[in-house]
């Protein structure tokens, strides 16, 4: 096995990251924190919501249909969230987030599809008094 040295590798990285016009000592986005102050991380046991469990299910299904290629596909569409949504969605919105995304870019469903099926979750939910 041949070793490298750390600065080998970011030689060989570098190309593939020059096709964003980003020097690599940048941030690549709101994910990337190396290094900075972000307070205690809560590692505490928690419950997951049931819509939590029904993301985790649809981004299943969706990698058993052949919809999205695998879960490196839905950390692309995590890591291009707004510094906004990075920092204020949970970490299952984010998937949901991402995944909406990636369906819709690959042409899977359409914009008024997601939206009116949207509309009717909402709905349902308000009718049974959750919203």
């Amino acid at each position: 096995m041949k070793y490298r040295t750390i600065s080998t590798v970011l030689q060989i990285a570098k190309p593939r990251y020059a096709m964003f016009n980003q020097d690599m000592s940048d941030s690549w986005g709101p994910h990337d924190i190396g290094g900075q102050m972000a307070g205690p991380v809560d590692l505490s046991e928690h419950d997951i919501a049931h819509w939590e469990w029904q993301v985790d299910a649809m981004v299943r299904l969706a990698l058993g249909k052949g919809l999205i290629s695998d879960f490196a596909e839905l950390r692309d569409g995590i890591e291009q969230l707004s510094p906004e949504d990075y920092d204020n969605l949970s970490y299952y919105e984010r998937w949901a987030k991402s995944l909406a995304y990636t369906l819709l870019s690959r042409g899977s469903i359409s914009e008024q599809a997601l939206n009116d099926k949207v509309a009717e979750i909402r709905e349902r939910q308000e009718a049974a008094g959750l919203r």
